[in-house]
């Protein structure tokens, strides 16, 4: 097996033949499950505990990070090729129905990297190795111990039968999910309980208070306790930096819901009143049966008028981008 580095450096892609680069490349800095996980010894740790095996020489791992790719602002946390399975885990803290996607894409780039001199023309089988794909998820919202994405549910018009499919195994790792890898992965577990510390302190005290407190417990505790302590600047920092993203993107997600539901009304509202404009009614009279504000129920029923046979969708459009 090959046992030298793939693309560990920050490089340009046209350095790397076969790599796609339809991607922007930017700078990402290292999730804290990264800083761990990409030390072979740690990997090799959980590598074992997902797989009830029980290697131990690190030589036979074989680096496939691609440091300088980029799908959808976050950066693969590790990749490893071990013999003759290839393993792509990452993190996340919120719930992302687009990592098969995701995946697909960067797979392809590691088997490029991977097959770059093979002649794949031949009449010969390039033989590659099998990926397992795997989230490690630790966000607040409740979603089951095991669950699986595949890339099938984002097709527009699913067959039944894909011709391509790509499976990504979720795993909850808060507290008191899948014990058993826990238990045969104290890194895991002790990253789990550190950033758990982070959220449950986070509510009581600044999050840069937050952070320090949890290392300190940590630190005591002998939980990440050298990894800590050899990075605890870096570690405050980079945390400091992902609740800050999470809560980011909470508010997003809640902005969007709340938008969502403000178009729904809205549309509904735009279908009763073009109903009743139909049948003769008029803005105050419609105003005064739906219990609605006059002026808005007289600008709508204007915009419907304006526009006749146009679905309550395309009024919608033309609302949010004229003024009546």
């Amino acid at each position: 097996m090959k046992e030298t580095m793939l693309m560990e450096q920050e490089k340009s892609p046209a350095q790397h033949p076969g790599v796609w680069t339809g991607q922007p490349v930017r700078t990402y800095r290292d999730r804290v499950f990264r800083m761990i996980f990409k030390e072979k010894e740690s990997f090799l740790e959980l590598y074992n505990a997902m797989n009830k095996t029980a290697y131990t020489n690190l030589d036979d791992l074989t680096v496939t990070t691609l440091d300088n790719a980029i799908y959808i602002s976050m950066k693969n946390d590790v990749s490893y090729l071990l013999h003759d399975r290839l393993a792509l885990y990452e993190h996340q803290s919120t719930r992302n129905p687009n990592l098969p996607l995701r995946d697909l894409f960067y797979v392809a780039n590691i088997y490029s990297g991977l097959t770059y001199a093979e002649n794949l023309y031949s009449t010969r089988q390039v033989k590659i190795p099998e990926p397992v794909f795997v989230v490690f998820y630790n966000g607040k919202e409740e979603i089951p111990e095991r669950s699986t994405l595949r890339l099938s549910e984002a097709y527009e018009q699913p067959s039944g039968d894909p011709a391509l499919e790509l499976k990504v195994l979720v795993l909850n790792i808060n507290p008191g999910y899948n014990k058993e890898l826990m238990e045969n992965c104290k890194k895991l577990r002790d990253y789990s309980i550190f950033t758990n510390k982070i959220r449950e302190y986070s509510e009581l005290l600044p999050l840069s208070q937050a952070v320090e407190k949890a290392i300190e417990d940590c630190v005591a505790g002998n939980i990440l306790k050298e990894f800590l302590q050899k990075n605890r600047a870096e570690v405050v920092s980079v945390s400091i930096f992902e609740y800050n993203e999470e809560l980011h993107m909470q508010q997003e997600r809640q902005e969007a819901m709340e938008e969502g539901q403000q178009k729904g009304e809205l549309l509904h509202l735009i279908n009763q009143i073009k109903k009743k404009r139909s049948r003769g009614f008029s803005a105050d009279e419609i105003a005064d049966l739906l219990e609605e504000d006059v002026s808005r129920v007289q600008e709508l029923a204007a915009l419907v008028d304006s526009h006749p046979g146009k679905a309550a969708e395309e009024l919608y459009e033309i609302l949010n981008t004229v003024t009546i």
